[in-house]
This record gives structure tokens, C-alpha cells and sequence, in this order.
């Protein structure tokens, strides 16, 4: 276990220069106190490890020393070709650069291992979009990639929920979730989330800008959507449920199956139970409830006790009318328009010029 923890510093090292120890007892889930005893054994050994005090301090390895031990075990080249799927890296417009890394990593590999390495690409396909749903589009990909990589500003026209906005941003990454891009950019100093396919126009422009060095793009990702959810849900609703309808209020999504679980009551003989679960908005809550049919009851707020009971009142009145009159109505033709005072412009129809036969 040491041993590989040993490893797993040298590599860090080598890879991101200074690191602090406790950024590395973060990344290893360990002590401090354990990396300087792991940090020790590695100088014991004869690696050129040394440390620098101070706020911005941490250990590094001697400019220009690079260890030579690069070989990968079996679940660690699996691994490489699970990330290595062609999907995203296609839509980056690496599609081929992947193609020749995928070809360089199987050749790299003993032969004892290269049958293995290929089945993953057999066994496991990744597929992001979710049911019923294909890719959004996102035209402008490659240019936001490029200004992505090559970190330089990026003039964009962004189509948002409430307006059409033109802004200049300093992209810091690229997020893709369910099926869809999104460019999380900065924009007079705060970092904001733009989705790709809403994006009009992509200009890249030639000036530059200085990444945040503290800047996490998987960490400010996760805070952000925790952050955007708990603020969809703007109230509480509360129901009487029956068995199978908490078991469908279960599928309105993870956040509302939580709460489902936290408050649902014992069960009545019948098997029905009281629960409160979040919602949006009292429009919104009353389309998502008539989902339920009979096997809810929505016992407050009034609001959307109320909302439920016109939106029932529309069907009946929708569904009042028998089948066989709503035949006859689509079915009779409309009355000619004729030409009257009111209708100067109809002009009647000319009469068919006939062949005349012998």
C-alpha cells in the first residue's frame, strides 16, 4: 500500500510541479503527517525531493529530474480506454487524434495484455443523451474548444432564457451532462454557465487572459448545479398519496424521491400516506400533479389545490361533447366564400374550356 501511495506522489509531482502537502493528503485521503513520512522515504531512496516553506510552499521534484517507470497495470489501461471514448472527443474535433492515441496506447501495451485492453471497447459503449432525446446541437463547439484550450477571449451572441445578449467572456472549461455542452466562462469576474447550443455566434479574438490558478472546474460544477437545484424548488406542497402513486411521485426525480423518503407518514389501512415534496411553481406543480390521476390528493397550498381543480374542469368540458358530433363537425365542408359588398376582391371561378369534338 505504501509502495503505491509512494507512486502515486512521485507521479503528482512530476505531472503538476509544487504541490502542497496538504493538497497531496487530500488527493491520497491520508494525513499530513503521512505524506512527510512518505515524502522522507522518497528522498531516503534517492529521488531529488524538496520542500519550501511559506504560503504559497509545498514540494516539488529537482527542475528537469523525470523517473522512467511508466509502465501501467491492467486496471489502469482499462481505464485509459474507458475515457477513451470517441463520442466527445469526436464532437471536440479530436476524433481522429484520439483514434491515433487509442492505436499508440495498444501498441505501448505487453501482448499479454492488449486482448484485454481491446474488449473494453467490446463490453462498455457510452452513450450520454438521455431516453427519448437526441444530442442537442452545438455548431459552435470547436470554436469554444479552441478558445478553451488556447485561453483567449471568446466574443459570443447568447440566447438566454429572457434575452438575446452579446458579451465577451474568458472561457475556463467545458462541461458535458446529459447529452448537452456547457461553457462555464468568465464574465466580469464571475465565473457564469452558458449553454453551447444557445450560443448564436462564436467569435475568437486574439487577446489573451491569465487563468484563475485556483479555479476547479469539476468542484465549481458540482457547487454550481447543487446551487441552481435548490433554487428551481421555491416552495412545498403537501399530498395524500396512495401506494402507487408514491411509488410514481418517486420518478419526479431524485430530489423529490429524497424527500418522498424523509417525509412520508405511516400508512393508513388503505395504504395510503401523507408526504411533502418540493415544487417549482404552482403552475408548474399542478401540470406535473395531474400526472398522478386518483392516486394523489393535494391537501395545501390552497394556490394549487385550486389550480388542480380548473385544470380538471377544463377536461370534463373538453370531453363533454360526444364523439359523434365532433365527427360531424370536422367533417363538414366550409361554406364557399362569395362575392358580396363585404367581399369585393373574390372574383367567380371561370368555367373550364371544353374540347370540342367532331
Amino acid at each position: 500500500m505504501q509502495a503505491s501511495r509512494l507512486l502515486s506522489i512521485l507521479m503528482l509531482l512530476q505531472s503538476r510541479g509544487r504541490v502542497s502537502a496538504f493538497a497531496l493528503a487530500r488527493l491520497l485521503e491520508v494525513s499530513v503527517r503521512t505524506i512527510y513520512r512518505d515524502v522522507d522515504s522518497l528522498s531516503a531512496s534517492g529521488v531529488p525531493v524538496y520542500g519550501d516553506r511559506g504560503r504559497n510552499g509545498g514540494f516539488q521534484l529537482r527542475e528537469g529530474w523525470r523517473t522512467q517507470l511508466t509502465g501501467l497495470t491492467t486496471d489502469e489501461s482499462r481505464a485509459l480506454f474507458m475515457t477513451g471514448m470517441p463520442g466527445p472527443a469526436k464532437a471536440l474535433g479530436l476524433g481522429d487524434a484520439a483514434a491515433s492515441a487509442h492505436l499508440k496506447l495498444m501498441a505501448a501495451l505487453p501482448d499479454d495484455w492488449r486482448s484485454d485492453a481491446q474488449r473494453v471497447g467490446a463490453c462498455f459503449h457510452l452513450d450520454p443523451v438521455d431516453w427519448f432525446r437526441d444530442a442537442a446541437p452545438a455548431d459552435h463547439l470547436r470554436v469554444v474548444a479552441e478558445a478553451v484550450w488556447t485561453e483567449r477571449r471568446l466574443r459570443l451572441r447568447y440566447e438566454s432564457w429572457s434575452a438575446v445578449s452579446e458579451r465577451v467572456v474568458d472561457p475556463l472549461g467545458l462541461v458535458l451532462k446529459g447529452g448537452a455542452w456547457y461553457l462555464v466562462a468568465r464574465h466580469r469576474r464571475e465565473p457564469h454557465t452558458y449553454r453551447v447550443a444557445a450560443i448564436e455566434q462564436a467569435e475568437l479574438l486574439d487577446e489573451r487572459f491569465v487563468r484563475p490558478p485556483q479555479f476547479d472546474l469539476a468542484a465549481h460544477w458540482g457547487e454550481s448545479t447543487r446551487r441552481f437545484e435548490q433554487g428551481v424548488y421555491r416552495d412545498f406542497a403537501t399530498l395524500r398519496v396512495s401506494p402507487h402513486g408514491l411509488q410514481r411521485l418517486r420518478q419526479f426525480g431524485p430530489i423529490v424521491a429524497a424527500a418522498v423518503d424523509r417525509t412520508a407518514s405511516a400508512a393508513d389501512a388503505d395504504g395510503w400516506c401523507e408526504v411533502t415534496v418540493p415544487i417549482e411553481t404552482v403552475a408548474h406543480a399542478a401540470r406535473e400533479m395531474l400526472r398522478l390521476g386518483a392516486d394523489a390528493v393535494v391537501l395545501a397550498p390552497a394556490a394549487l389545490r385550486d389550480a388542480l381543480r380548473e385544470s380538471a374542469q377544463r377536461v370534463l368540458a373538453a370531453y363533454a361533447t360526444p364523439t359523434s358530433e365532433l365527427l360531424v363537425q370536422s367533417s363538414a365542408a366550409p361554406e364557399r366564400p362569395r362575392k358580396t359588398a363585404a367581399n369585393p376582391r373574390i372574383k367567380p371561378r371561370p368555367r373550364r374550356a371544353t374540347r370540342r369534338t367532331r
